[in-house]
């Protein structure tokens, strides 16, 4: 008689043993950030702020703060705080890139400013930044205050400059770099920083956590942006060509254009600058990124900020949480290895 095949159940993730060991205290973030979603006097905006934050995002930010304080030992409660506060500054920000961006889809679901108004994103957005401070301000840490509070002004800054690069062919690598570790790398470092100082740790771990998060951030946008190029392959099965069609100057395109000849100069000024796109411009623009070797460098740039994290971790006492923090670098970057 043939033996019956067994199931084999796949092995958990980082992302999901990070979920699952600290699980109770995800649970307890959630809970606060409900109860500060609420407003007595104006009920849209726990519609708007819950239209987002039960949208099923991976709440990978909150994570990382309770992950650095966990691992730096820390058992009180402000963590529970400062891992809210920085959901609620996503949040925000979520909301205010929607309108900037003129954004219809949002976790596969129509965007606030879509189903109520710009004026409700924004103002919505501004809400959850005032939550966000009393939140800090509860912690009774100045230095955690300093940190977020830098990290908000980052944030903003970072997106400002995104606009004033977009769509200009000029774009260096160096101003991307600045762009994203504004827009996304500031609050992964400041998530995991503050961590640390929540904790009391030894200043050589808080600054290690900060190193790892700046990295992570990083490592993260870069996949975003090769992804939107489809990865390395351009087989990944997905809607691709999205920062194209916006004329965003992300990784991918900057290092493309770095290279080209006096025709894919004529290509992407069309495209790109003067924003007279057609049929067949997002294949082109694979084709010459690929032929550039674009995707493929700008792929090996994820890979060393993924490196860069692991090394960081490397000044913290080994434990099972650093290791999965480790793992979690591979994974954010394993989509284009």
């Amino acid at each position: 008689m043939a033996e019956t095949a067994q199931a084999v159940t796949p092995t958990p993730g980082p992302f999901e043993r990070l979920q699952t060991l600290l699980a109770p205290d995800m649970a307890a973030v959630n809970t606060l950030i409900r109860a500060r979603m609420v407003s007595e006097h104006a009920p849209r905006i726990p519609q708007v702020t819950a239209h987002l934050v039960e949208a099923g995002g991976k709440r990978l930010r909150p994570l990382l703060t309770l992950a650095a304080a966990r691992l730096c030992a820390y058992d009180g409660d402000h963590h529970i705080r400062l891992a809210a506060t920085v959901e609620f500054i996503h949040t925000a920000t979520l909301l205010h890139d929607d309108v900037v961006d003129e954004s219809a889809q949002r976790r596969g679901r129509p965007t606030a400013n879509l189903l109520w108004d710009n004026q409700s994103s924004v103002l919505v957005g501004d809400y959850l930044f005032a939550r966000a401070f009393q939140l800090m301000v509860e912690t009774g840490s100045l230095r955690v205050l300093d940190i977020l509070s830098n990290a908000a002004a980052v944030i903003a800054e970072g997106e400002v400059l995104q606009l004033t690069a977009a769509r200009n062919l000029e774009t260096s690598e160096e101003t991307y770099l600045k762009v994203i570790r504004g827009k996304t790398a500031a609050l992964f470092a400041a998530a995991t920083e503050v961590g640390g100082v929540i904790a009391g740790a030894p200043q050589a771990h808080v600054t290690a956590l900060h190193r790892y998060g700046d990295a992570l951030g990083i490592a993260f946008q870069i996949v975003d942006d090769l992804l939107d190029y489809g990865g390395v392959s351009a087989s990944l099965g997905k809607n691709v060509g999205d920062d194209f069609r916006e004329r965003k100057m992300s990784l991918p395109l900057i290092l493309a254009v770095s290279q080209v000849d006096a025709n894919e100069r004529i290509f992407w000024t069309r495209t790109i600058e003067k924003g007279d796109q057609r049929d067949g411009d997002v294949e082109q623009a694979i084709a010459v990124m690929t032929r550039h070797g674009a995707l493929e460098a700008t792929r090996d740039r994820a890979l060393a900020r993924a490196a860069e994290a692991k090394e960081a971790l490397t000044a913290l006492p080994p434990s099972d949480l650093r290791e999965i923090l480790s793992d979690l670098a591979d994974f954010v970057v394993a989509r284009v290895v």
